[in-house]
């Protein structure tokens, strides 16, 4: 069986995604020409620059991080039509933008993390993006005045073992591996795939990957028109 045929009539599909499945949203991606790190280097991200340089972080964090006006892209809408038909066990990310649940998507696994969630480092206290934004520059806690963190995996922690283990069962059970928008050279998250049990893979990705020559399907147009094509050929 071939992986269109695959495709057609498994309902063990798993997506696997990075920051390349929000460019068509406005955010833009990390390792690209123009990517964030054209702007800044990995460690202006880490929990040591967070700690030792706050004032600094958040500036560059609130500049470059957040995005409260994007908008899910017909993308991420084929996604949460394929869970809802029953055709999708779930979304693997490594994106912290929201936009899979936003699209309507249920079960997301977030390795990195999001955004969205907030929480007071002394008193663990929960905040939202918008209670972030609403203070200038540094965030502290209205009820201790500890620091408020963003609820992400920044350089140097470690990934949520709960987001660990739930990706490698997803990654286990699932019959047709979709891989989009990543170029699988972050690790430990890239490092997931060697969970897949299935057999059919397919890569989408504007450039050359390391998973390129164990794939069925490489698809080289970007995200939107590439799920737009599978939900094509699925629906033919």
């Amino acid at each position: 069986m071939d992986v269109v045929d695959v495709l057609k009539n498994t309902k063990k599909i798993l997506f696997f995604g990075g920051a390349g499945t929000s460019t068509e949203s406005g955010i833009p991606d990390f390792r690209s020409s123009g990517g964030l790190y054209s702007k800044a280097p990995e460690e202006w991200l880490s929990s040591t620059y967070l700690y030792h340089h706050t004032d600094e972080f958040y500036t560059f964090y609130k500049d470059n991080m957040l995005y409260p006006d994007a908008k899910p892209n017909a993308g991420h809408e084929i996604l949460a039509k394929w869970e809802q038909e029953g055709r999708l066990l779930g979304v693997i990310t490594q994106n912290i933008d929201g936009l899979h649940q936003l699209a309507g998507s249920k079960r997301v696994v977030e390795l990195h993390g999001s955004v969205l969630r907030n929480y007071c480092d002394r008193c663990k206290k929960d905040f939202s993006l918008e209670d972030v934004l609403a203070q200038e520059g540094t965030p502290y806690c209205t009820e201790c005045n500890g620091l408020i963190r963003p609820d992400v995996v920044l350089y140097g922690e470690m990934l949520n073992q709960q987001a660990i283990e739930e990706a490698a069962y997803l990654l286990s059970e699932a019959e047709l591996l979709i891989v989009g928008g990543t170029s699988l050279v972050v690790y430990p998250a890239a490092g997931m795939l060697r969970y897949f049990g299935g057999e059919k893979i397919i890569m989408i990705n504007k450039g050359a990957t390391s998973y390129d020559g164990r794939a069925d399907l490489v698809m080289r147009n970007g995200f939107v028109q590439d799920m737009q094509e599978l939900d094509r050929l699925l629906r033919e």
